[in-house]
């Protein structure tokens, strides 16, 4: 690790998991994005571990986290594993005076969560965390409107996010994003951590908030339908709705200003839709790497030369809500 006072020219990642999200979402973005490298790659299966780095040309691999993050060739960790590892792995790279970036969410619960965040803040060293729609620009669109008070000012926000039960869901089949021991909830915890932390993004920090959760299908362990409500520090009211065995997908954000509105879409990349003096459907294309712009500026923010959005002090905060919705700690 580069530990002196030159910015790094180049930072050198090593990447702890090699499931799928990292094949194309965030991996590749890792060594493709200037002034970046992919130096190592750990998985537990020796055989899944080298044909990642083998087809993504990355020179070295472990079957063992420690061993990546003494690694001297490698200045940051990102951490793509489920929920119940990132507090474990997380010290470990803190210990070993490196940078990191865990997935979302940042841990089972806020408690880890800080515990994480003061690690690295005490050692003078870098945590990040994947929300990385804090850094896309189709929402950089939704907060420059904002901004402008395209819209007035805000009154209400609400979110509607819905799917019907998988075929794995309805067979039993293993899945850690459902088992609260990995993920710390069900397709809430993992889903609804992204817009909740996007909300705060664009409107400030939520003050207050109440919810419900249920097991409504009795498919697996975790909660499948949520409801909440809120209040952010600039007095707009929010609202959401989250079923994950209903009849069908909806993806709908709606901001309610007193002199118009904006319509979007967390996940799906339906047009970005302004409706105030004047109406607009913008249609902004999301990198062929979706984590590309976070990687991006986690790099800058390394260098000194950027604040980057999507720091663990931020994500802390999205723990906190929704320890709060689910009633865990």
């Amino acid at each position: 690790m580069n530990t002196g006072a030159e910015p790094l020219q180049t930072v050198r990642w090593g990447m702890i998991g090699c499931g799928s999200v990292t094949e194309r979402k965030s991996g590749p973005a890792f060594y493709k994005v200037p002034g970046s490298a992919l130096v190592a790659v750990m998985g537990r299966r020796p055989e899944a571990v080298r044909d990642y780095a083998q087809r993504h040309g990355i020179a070295r691999w472990y079957t063992d986290a420690q061993a990546l993050i003494d690694d001297p060739e490698v200045d940051a960790v990102y951490i793509a594993t489920p929920p119940d590892s990132h507090y474990a792995y997380s010290l470990q790279v803190a210990a070993a005076g490196k940078h990191c970036c865990v997935e979302k969410p940042m841990a089972l619960h806020a408690g880890q969560s800080l515990a994480m965040q003061q690690a690295f803040e005490q050692a003078g060293l870098h945590l990040f965390v994947s929300y990385y729609r804090r850094s896309l620009p189709r929402f950089a669109q939704v907060r420059q409107w904002l901004a402008d008070g395209r819209i007035g000012e805000v009154r209400h926000l609400h979110w509607s996010l819905s799917k019907a039960a998988s075929e794995a869901d309805r067979s039993g089949a293993a899945n850690w994003r459902t088992d609260p021991q990995v993920a710390g909830g069900g397709y809430f915890a993992d889903l609804a951590s992204h817009g909740l932390d996007l909300f705060q993004y664009l409107l400030g920090d939520i003050v207050e908030v109440a919810g419900f959760s249920t097991r409504q299908a009795g498919l697996y362990a975790a909660e499948d339908a949520v409801s909440a409500s809120w209040r952010f520090a600039c007095g707009a009211l929010g609202s959401g709705a989250w079923n994950f065995v209903a009849d069908r997908r909806v993806d709908r954000v709606e901001i309610i200003g007193s002199q118009g509105r904006i319509t979007f879409s967390v996940f799906d990349e339906h047009p970005l839709q302004l409706e105030a003096e004047e109406t607009l459907n913008l249609f902004i294309d999301n990198p062929a790497h979706i984590q590309w712009h976070h990687v991006q500026g986690m790099n800058a923010h390394i260098r000194g030369q950027i604040r980057h959005p999507a720091l663990a002090s931020e994500a802390l905060k999205t723990d906190r809500v929704m320890d709060r919705i689910l009633q865990r700690g």
